[in-house]
């Protein structure tokens, strides 16, 4: 027998019981991991969008920069003015239990911080194409840490499954029959010997009528 599990009705009703908590627990992680591995496609495919604009942002940028290069010359003073960016912030959100991060960039606007007298429209404009590059790397950097736990949880959410549709659920199936058949033939027995015992009542009781008669 499936698990070496006595035949008994208890036995029956608990394996019986599991088998539908089981059965419910797949349904619960199938739908789960549908959900979590829509998620990820989209984040998928919102990474792949941000990193093309970061290429393209990043190669407009630094030709922005060579330009602003040869107009001033040397401009190591105008970027050691830039001061650090320390407005990042990171908050997260719940999806099926998969917590998935969301980073705010404050700065999404940024004024010059270096006198305009030192520069000219050439750095401005390296200045502010830089400041995109950044802003889209924080949202790559958030999509694609998302990618990677949903990813995970996915791979998790499968395991568990399988091990429940390819497992568990059939050894308790297999469980669930064997005891099944096992206390339907003790029933057969049972019915047979009954039959036996009623049919030597019925044999003495007519021998008994016999010698009275």
């Amino acid at each position: 027998m499936a698990g070496q599990v006595f035949a008994t009705k208890a036995n029956l009703m608990a394996t019986r019981k599991s088998l539908d908590l089981s059965s419910l627990g797949f349904d619960l992680l199938d739908r789960k991991r549908n959900v979590l591995i829509r998620e990820l496609m989209q984040r998928v495919d919102e990474a792949k969008a941000i990193k093309d604009e970061v290429s393209a942002t990043f190669r407009q940028a630094y030709f922005a920069l060579q330009q602003a290069n040869m107009s001033l010359g040397k401009i190591d003073h105008l970027v050691g003015s830039v001061p650090v960016d320390d407005s990042l912030q990171m908050t997260s959100r719940s999806v099926m239990g998969v917590e998935i991060p969301h980073l705010t960039y404050e700065d999404a606007d940024p004024q010059p911080v270096y006198g305009f007298e030192l520069s000219n429209s050439k750095f401005d404009d390296a200045y502010r194409k830089f400041q995109k590059v950044k802003e889209l790397s924080v949202r790559l950097a958030e999509v694609e840490n998302s990618v990677y736990r949903l990813a995970g949880a996915i791979r998790k959410t499968q395991k568990r499954a399988n091990a429940l549709e390819h497992i568990i659920i059939p050894d308790l199936k297999a469980t669930e029959k064997a005891i099944t058949e096992a206390l339907e033939e003790k029933d057969r027995e049972e019915f047979s010997r009954l039959k036996v015992i009623k049919a030597q009542k019925e044999k003495a009781a007519q021998a008994a009528d016999d010698r009275s008669a």
